[in-house]
């Protein structure tokens, strides 16, 4: 039974999670009364798994994360037109105002789990449990405020820091926290949860897919890479390997609903058919890709709403024999999707995404897609490595032939069917890693974040001028604080220039 189908066994019994989306403005209804809970170990593991679900609402996962492939330049919204997905073609073409639905979404999106993660954190420690469920519960909710926050800083910089769950009579309009000191916390809690958390191997039956010491050492190697510290990012990368993580021998297998959470996965949002709740509700745990992301009229999937369309310069970055390209792209002459041909006249661009389709005999109404979202996979921890090695001038290792025990860029390629990479120079070798993630992560929610990290954004404002997105500047490196947000809270400061 996958994790996702016990949380929504544990939510049900915990209506004390109906947690406000903007804690900012009304007091929290995430409270509990102590005296009648967090006594038992059932209870501990009911309050962390309560922290879990905003991962799975469209506000993040299940669809706001994956649309910043749209605002990278990887595709276009596509869907049925007109104002369908305005917000998104908003962000896409960079003139996304403060009352742009999308971005409030992003802002709104992780505090649930925020305030669910410092509730555990607060009233965990003192319960009278046994000390590896009082441990593992403790590491899982450090590993999830971690990752809320790190999605948080690095669409909106600087954010509050709110470590304690919000009481009525305390500051409920808290001002922005310096990025530098949210990055400080994010790391503190990533390392305690390294150090509480088990490894996978660990998890069994119902509890696969929870948070491990893996994915904590993963998540602090991409923080790292994030801030440019370059060893770190290595040491981290190599502390992923020696807990025996590997690719998966083909690479659509990361995207099968028959073989999830498998040798390559660090971190997966979990989802899961007959949750039985509505496709719109907050609490649904099925997946929306495929329903949104199907070629629009073609009958191919349940739903098929034809949003995320990849565009042509996407698919002419392709090299000749990646064989990534038919698991992620559907084009006319592709390889039949269950059993059925693909025609460039169901999208916009020609093209369509195959990645997350599902088909009817699995996901039977549009509603009911259990297909998880990969956060972090090993085959990301590679690429971090060989960009790593790259920075620290180590660019001949991180050209290492994919036979080598110690190859990073050359394995990721290699199970692409792709040639190894050598004799490049630093610069080079830079864009070459680049590439690859691009093509290795391809509509994964990863594009963005290395379009504005590298040289300080400059990187992805170059790219996106020479894909005509000439909107694009610095300033679109954050996006904008809600005014919904501020109108509420007149400590949150804005961005520079909104």
């Amino acid at each position: 039974m996958k994790l996702s189908k016990y949380f929504l066994l544990t939510i049900i019994t915990l209506g004390i999670f109906s947690c406000s989306e903007d804690f900012l403005n009304k007091a929290p209804e995430d409270s509990v009364n102590t005296e009648n809970f967090y006594l038992t170990e059932a209870d501990a593991i009911a309050a962390v798994n309560g922290a879990y679900q905003p991962l799975q609402w469209p506000k993040l996962y299940n669809m706001r994360m994956w649309t910043t492939d749209i605002m990278a330049g990887n595709s276009i919204v596509g869907a049925a037109g007109g104002t369908d997905g305005i917000e998104t073609q908003d962000q896409a073409n960079f003139v996304t105002a403060t009352d742009n639905q999308g971005v409030l979404d992003l802002w709104r999106g992780p505090w649930p789990g925020i305030l669910r993660a410092n509730l555990v954190l607060k009233n965990v420690p003192g319960m009278d449990i046994s000390d590896n469920i009082k441990n593992r519960v403790l590491g899982e909710a450090y590993f999830l405020r971690a990752h809320y926050y790190f999605i948080l800083v690095r669409f909106f910089g600087d954010v509050p820091l709110v470590l304690e769950p919000v009481d009525p009579s305390g500051d409920l309009r808290p001002a922005r926290t310096a990025k530098s000191l949210v990055y400080e916390q994010i790391i503190g809690d990533l390392e305690d949860a390294a150090e509480l958390l088990p490894p996978r191997e660990q998890y069994t039956g119902a509890n696969i897919g929870r948070a491990s010491k893996g994915a904590a050492y993963g998540m602090l190697a991409k923080v790292y890479l994030t801030l440019g510290n370059w060893q770190k990012a290595a040491d981290y990368c190599d502390e992923v390997k020696a807990l025996g993580y590997a690719l998966a021998e083909n690479y659509g297998d990361n995207f099968d609903p028959n073989k999830e959470n498998g040798i390559e996965s660090l971190f997966e949002v979990q989802y899961v058919k007959d949750a039985g709740y509505g496709f719109w509700d907050n609490e649904n745990q099925s997946s929306w890709l495929s329903t949104f992301t199907g070629p629009r009229g073609s009958n191919m999937v349940e739903g098929g709403w034809g949003w995320n369309q990849p565009t042509q310069e996407f698919v002419n970055a392709y090299e000749a024999g990646d064989l990534r390209k038919d698991v992620t792209v559907l084009y006319e002459g592709c390889p039949k999707f269950d059993g059925m041909d693909y025609k460039k006249s169901y999208s916009y661009t020609g093209y369509n995404l195959r990645k997350f389709l599902v088909a009817k005999s699995v996901a039977n109404a549009y509603d009911n897609n259990p297909l998880n979202f990969p956060v972090l996979r090993y085959a990301d921890v590679l690429l971090m490595k060989a960009e790593a090695l790259n920075e620290l001038g180590k660019t001949t290792d991180a050209q290492l032939p994919a036979s080598n025990d110690n190859a990073t860029l050359n394995k990721v390629r290699a199970r692409a069917g792709l040639g190894n990479v050598s004799g490049l120079n630093q610069s080079d070798l830079r864009m070459k890693i680049l590439h690859e993630r691009r093509m290795e992560l391809a509509f994964e929610g990863q594009r963005w974040f290395d379009l504005i990290r590298v040289n300080d954004g400059q990187y992805g404002i170059d790219f996106l001028h020479s894909i005509g997105k000439t909107n694009m500047t610095t300033k679109h490196l954050l996006l904008p604080v809600p005014q919904k947000e501020r109108d509420a809270n007149p400590n949150l400061s804005q961005n520079t220039d909104y």
